[in-house]
């Protein structure tokens, strides 16, 4: 045989292998961003043009969470917010409207307290999806029955879905230690917390 036509087999051979390996290198990305950002990876996806663009923003978010100083708050700075989410908590009863108010800037204090940059509403949801992915849809959507309470929206039931939400992202923020298991996790190993209850309340 020709050693042209050798050449031309080890080129398709080559080639073959090529595609082989970029297509499990492929499956393997997209293992491991489904594993790490659960339903956040399913939402970026379905908003995204195709998969290849929604996991590059995925990575992009990895990438700039590393550059990030994320540290667990200290363990008076989590009692204080505990402390003054209760008290926000307190005054949903006669003002609804201020307690999510309330609510939505002490979750941006945690944010801030913990290294996360809290300029920009999206980016701070993109940010906190890294490490928060399970609950970052609660806070997109607190923040979405806050804002349409500011524009006039006075449905108080909207604003307690709110205070719902938004406490999802705030019991995780203030965990003492990343390392240790979240809220929602310990509520399906021990059923402690109910996140589906009907009333908003406070631990």
């Amino acid at each position: 045989m020709a050693a042209w036509v050798w050449v031309l087999i080890a080129v398709a051979v080559a080639a073959v292998l090529a595609i082989v390996l970029a297509r499990a290198l492929t499956r393997r990305r997209t293992s491991r961003l489904q594993e790490r950002f659960g339903p956040e990876y399913n939402r970026t996806v379905s908003s995204a043009d195709n998969r290849r663009e929604a996991e590059a923003e995925l990575q992009a978010r990895e990438e700039r969470r590393e550059r990030l100083d994320i540290r667990p708050l200290a363990q008076t700075a989590r009692a204080r917010y505990i402390e003054m989410w209760r008290v926000t908590q307190a005054q949903f009863v006669d003002d609804p409207r201020s307690a999510v108010g309330g609510a939505d800037s002490l979750i941006q204090s945690a944010m801030s307290d913990r290294g996360y940059p809290v300029e920009d509403f999206e980016q701070r949801a993109a940010d906190v999806s890294v490490d928060h992915p399970r609950v970052v849809e609660n806070y997109r959507e607190g923040h979405r029955l806050a804002r349409a309470s500011a524009d006039g929206d006075d449905s108080t039931e909207n604003l307690r879905q709110a205070m719902k939400h938004y406490r999802a992202l705030f019991d995780e923020l203030v965990e003492p230690d990343a390392d240790e298991p979240t809220a929602a996790e310990r509520a399906r190993t021990d059923g402690a917390v109910d996140t589906t209850d009907d009333k908003v309340r406070v631990r």
